[in-house]
């Protein structure tokens, strides 16, 4: 199957939307073979991550990104995070991409433009003398946040780590090391401070095994049933335990565990409940892609799903959801979420909404650079064509075979 031109295709180069070959979600699990759903993640990825990389290479990310946030009076605070934001929940959600293997020809090719974009990219970054040098921990305590999803996109590509040269290295260090004197609050923070420190195990850097430990431990005490965190001591019905808390706690305990046997019988009893929350992340994906906007930060669009995605990238999909449902079920979400033509402006930058342009739906702390959040959807990309989650017959999803009459099981809580 031919390549098609993204820049014709979504929109860059033109009018057209990103996706003008499905009407339906239904048409998305009935028509669509696993090869050209593929590409159309694909095709989302190159929209999210070109205007943003294509900057940053060039030291010009803080020149050409536009910022938007609910108010002027709010723009005027956010704007000092927002380039920081952008890149690394950019970078979060396509690192695995950039670091998967037994790609075809073509993808290949893509996935080296992209990496060689993402190194200058980091350089620029980190670098105190580039322009585009971002705000690790100078100002305010966001920084903490978003230098923890760089953190975490180091971790699933540890190709890029390896692919930098010894300054830039040191300079990531160094910058991550700025939040050490930002104190988080009692909430999914906590998760921040010890992304950034499981971090540092991976390349050997002494780490504060005490903000790990400390943030598990927070966690453990905030669980209230059913596959379900508290933010802090009070449950929020919203979808942080997908966009942070069940993401985090996975993959902190998997390196913790590996370094401190300790870990391991908490990692076992967390691992139960991130598989309850797979299986209720993917029950909330209705018929035709749509799911509910509920509690804040809706803007973040697909990232939403953030947590059933890395749980297909690490095939640690509990039994009941087969690889193809998953893939069908989140192709459905990134389908209805890009067929709105006011999802990016008209040079390809996104802008605050859930479906479309809807900056009342924004929270103070929501500018440009948060909205990038939505890339990790795209995590599943870090598996080859070959994997089961890409190769196999599409197959509906929960909501599509309930409504169609299935008799399906009951569902459970544990």
């Amino acid at each position: 199957m031919k390549r098609r031109s993204f820049l014709r295709n979504a929109g860059i180069l033109g009018a057209t939307p990103l996706i003008t070959s499905m009407a339906t979600a239904d048409r998305v699990a009935l028509d669509i073979p696993s090869v050209g759903t593929r590409m159309l993640w694909l095709n989302y990825l190159e929209k999210l991550a070109a205007p943003v990389l294509s900057a940053l290479a060039t030291d010009q990310l803080k020149e050409k990104m536009p910022a938007e946030a609910k108010s002027p009076d709010l723009l005027k605070e956010r704007i000092k995070y927002t380039h920081l934001e952008a890149f690394a929940r950019l970078l979060s959600g396509i690192s695995p991409w950039l670091q998967a293997e037994q790609l075809n020809t073509e993808e290949k090719h893509l996935q080296d433009k992209y990496f060689k974009l993402v190194v200058k990219s980091i350089e620029n970054a980190v670098d105190p003398k580039a322009k585009d040098y971002m705000n690790w921990g100078d100002e305010g305590g966001q920084p903490l946040v978003d230098a923890s999803f760089f953190a975490y996109a180091l971790l699933r590509c540890p190709k890029l780590w390896h692919g930098l040269n010894q300054q830039t290295q040191s300079n990531i260090l160094t910058c991550l090391k700025k939040t050490r004197s930002i104190k988080p609050p009692e909430s999914n923070w906590l998760l921040f401070a010890a992304m950034i420190e499981a971090f540092f195990i991976t390349v050997n850097e002494p780490c504060d095994k005490n903000k790990i430990d400390y943030a598990i431990q927070r966690h453990i005490q905030w669980y209230k049933g059913d596959g379900m965190y508290g933010d802090g001591s009070e449950f929020h019905w919203d979808y942080y335990n997908s966009y942070v808390i069940h993401p985090y706690l996975f993959d902190i305990l998997k390196i913790a565990s590996a370094k401190y046997s300790e870990f391991e019988p908490v990692r076992q009893q967390v691992l139960e409940h991130n598989l309850r929350y797979a299986i209720i992340q993917e029950r909330l994906i209705a018929h035709d892609g749509t799911y509910p906007p509920i509690g804040r930060s809706i803007t973040y669009r697909t990232g939403t799903f953030h947590h059933l995605a890395n749980m297909a990238l690490q095939q640690q999909l509990p039994q009941q959801l087969s690889a193809p449902q998953v893939r069908c079920a989140l192709t459905a979400v990134i389908e209805k979420t890009t067929s709105s033509t006011e999802m990016f402006d008209r040079n390809g930058w996104l802008r605050i909404g859930l479906y479309g342009h809807q900056p009342s739906l924004a929270e103070t702390y929501i500018s440009t650079g948060s909205l990038y959040l939505c890339s990790v959807v795209l995590l599943p990309l870090g598996l080859p064509e070959s994997n089961p989650f890409w190769s196999t017959p599409n197959e509906d999803w929960t909501s599509k075979k309930i409504w169609r009459g299935l008799n399906m099981p009951a569902d459970h809580s544990i």
